[in-house]
């Protein structure tokens, strides 16, 4: 059905060429004290430092040979026909539970006035309440939207992690029905990008959409090979998205996946993806998080496979290494554990994204700077690093892997 493939992501590892960003704007200085819960933060990031950060993150995917693809622009490069335009603005304000009265004319209104460019930047930034003329609006109407929130509707932060809202499998993706509310309409955007993007519109099969019920995100998503899905059951993504999610896999014919290995992590802020305590660095190596395992390296994972009927079965295991060794068809491999397995610095460093990194080429990551004991490690281990400053990023507690969705990597030899 697909003829000229879009996306081509059939590993973690294979050499990056094409991968989606998104620059931290103003929805950054848009978290209050107030509002750092209800928005996923634990602290507020300062805007200039993380956008330099973040500059000096693209410009050294750039320097490695990947194309560097921000979503904020392929948004704005499809509001330009007004029909999207409309349409999306509508889909925006349904979503935010804006379909009548005044209030959501006159933010119909507001935004329909706003230049594209103005328009992309606002909805990432959000719509404070004193952007708008409300003095005539009805008493019900302005309880209604929570009258002592600054904002009519909350601005993205979460945004520059990427990893999230979608996920490149072979060639199509997974668009994503995310947990919170907060992160919700990061999808949205994907989803109009996908349908009307001319560089991606036809050309990528929708392996499952947000419009289903159960949770699910990218960062418990990881490729393991052409053939073989590794998904965290956590807390951002549940057991019922991943069977609906194998249902569709196996039956699609544009789909080469014939496995995906479940594995259950601790449903938690600290380890809310799996690769945030599980990444693939190598062919045959690995960081992982001790944390999550018991000294046996014993913990919770289920094999969905297809019988010959067609339906979903599953297997259970309980040894991640002996697992890996089964699903990708090796005779040994690396776990290379953060923090070197100590206590204290394995804790302090996957707090800080230790182990999520994002593979540029097989034996080769980007990672924050801090994790200075992962990368000696990982070093020793024959991995080359690139580190990247995380002083302000990390506030939004996701590492390079989070920031990043490939879009295409050359296959494996």
């Amino acid at each position: 059905m697909i003829k000229q493939p879009a996306i081509q992501v059939n590993s973690e590892i294979g050499t990056l060429r094409e991968v989606l960003l998104h620059r931290p704007g103003a929805e950054i200085e848009n978290i209050t004290p107030d509002t750092m819960e209800r928005l996923l933060f634990d602290d507020i990031p300062f805007l200039k430092n993380a956008q330099a950060e973040h500059d000096a993150f693209a410009d050294l995917l750039r320097e490695r040979g990947a194309e560097v693809v921000y979503i904020e622009q392929l948004l704005a490069e499809c509001l330009q026909s007004a029909d999207t335009r409309i349409a999306f603005i509508k889909r925006y304000l349904e979503e935010h539970h804006y379909t009548t009265g005044t209030v959501a004319q006159e933010m119909q209104k507001y935004l329909q006035t706003l230049s594209v460019k103005d328009l992309v930047q606002t909805i990432y930034a959000g719509i404070r309440r004193d952007a708008l003329d409300l003095k005539h609006t009805s008493l019900d109407e302005v309880a209604g939207t929570a009258a002592e929130d600054p904002f009519l509707m909350d601005p993205l932060p979460n945004a520059y992690f990427t990893r999230d809202p979608q996920a490149s499998t072979g060639n199509g993706m997974t668009i994503n029905h995310m947990t919170y509310a907060a992160r919700q309409p990061e999808s949205l955007i994907t989803e109009f990008v996908m349908a009307h993007h001319p560089r991606f519109s036809q050309r990528v099969p929708i392996w499952l959409d947000r419009n289903q019920d159960n949770r699910i995100e990218g960062g418990d998503e990881l490729v393991l090979n052409e053939h073989t899905l590794a998904i965290g059951i956590s807390q951002r993504t549940s057991s019922k998205a991943v069977q609906t999610l194998a249902e569709h896999l196996f039956a699609s014919p544009d789909s080469q996946i014939d496995t995906i290995m479940a594995v259950e992590i601790p449903h938690n802020h600290a380890m809310m993806h799996l690769d945030t305590v599980f990444t693939m660095v190598n062919t045959d190596q690995f960081t992982v998080f001790p944390g999550i395992m018991d000294d046996a390296g014993k913990m919770n994972i289920n094999l969905l496979r297809a019988n010959n009927q067609g339906e979903v079965v599953l297997e259970h295991r309980d040894n991640l290494k002996r697992t890996l060794l089964e699903v990708l068809n090796l005779d040994d491999l690396d776990l290379i554990e953060t923090g070197n397995g100590d206590p204290i610095n394995a804790a302090r460093e996957q707090w800080n994204d230790g182990s999520n990194n994002l593979a540029i080429a097989p034996g080769e990551v980007v990672t924050y700077d801090r994790n200075y004991i992962s990368i000696q490690l990982m070093r020793e281990h024959g991995i080359t690093v690139h580190e990247i400053k995380s002083s302000e990023l990390s506030r939004g507690r996701g590492g390079a892997r989070c920031m990043s969705q490939p879009l295409w990597r050359d296959e494996l030899n």
